[in-house]
């Protein structure tokens, strides 16, 4: 969208119902104008013309105070304590909605979150023997997570991931690489990788090490901040 002129008209579809609502949400975040939705047999059909709405929102921006103004553009930061799939789900489709209406968005990832960002496969690292009882206890990666609720011996997040891709929803792995694509900030904590035994070298491409006061520097630029 960055990329077209002004007033060029785009055409998006999805079968989601939710579409309607949240098509009509993002336009009014991002200052671009809905000017129809067709419902077709297969899908929802939405047009809209980029950057229709700017010259509106800057008369309302010159009018406001500087406190509102600049809180419309502050970043969004969430904690991801949590290592359940449902949860790191949940994480992550509110990290890319948020990203994809231009705003900033870091996930600090800390503890049990951190088992989300390991590689699936075996790396070869140095470790003492209670890292490596850590690592061999943890699940590794995305694909190994458990559920928080009806997890059934693994049983549960299977059928879950079933019924996603039935349902034509994105998988915990394909939301992760839109988040890359999106530019969501993913940090690990340093101190929580010291005390699980896990290596910079175990986790996912793209992962930023920091620690407390990293949170907490992006957490006062943030006007939302979550904890999963």
């Amino acid at each position: 969208m960055k990329n077209l002129e002004e007033s060029s008209i785009v055409e998006v579809s999805a079968t989601d119902p939710g579409f309607l609502n949240d098509i009509r949400s993002w336009c009014e975040t991002t200052g671009n104008e809905l000017l129809k939705i067709e419902k077709t047999k297969d899908a929802y059909i939405a047009y809209i013309r980029k950057g229709a709405k700017k010259e509106a929102q800057d008369d309302y921006s010159s009018c406001c105070t500087p406190e509102l103004t600049e809180k419309s553009t502050k970043e969004k930061t969430m904690v991801v304590f949590s290592g359940d799939l449902d949860k790191a789900i949940a994480a992550f489709i509110i990290a890319n909605g948020a990203a994809s209406t231009g705003k900033p968005v870091t996930m600090f990832f800390t503890f049990w979150g951190l088992n989300i960002l390991r590689k699936d496969q075996y790396v070869p690292v140095k470790k003492g023997l209670l890292d490596r009882m850590f690592g061999m206890m943890m699940p590794k990666g995305s694909k190994n997570l458990p559920l928080s609720k009806m997890n059934m011996l693994g049983i549960g997040p299977r059928m879950i991931r079933m019924v996603m891709k039935r349902k034509n929803i994105s998988s915990l792995e394909e939301l992760i690489e839109q988040a890359r694509r999106l530019g969501v900030r993913m940090v690990a904590c340093n101190m929580s990788m010291d005390v699980m035994g896990i290596k910079k070298e175990e986790l996912i491409d793209g992962v930023e090490i920091g620690g407390v006061a990293t949170f907490l520097n992006s957490a006062e630029k943030s006007n939302m901040t979550l904890f999963i």
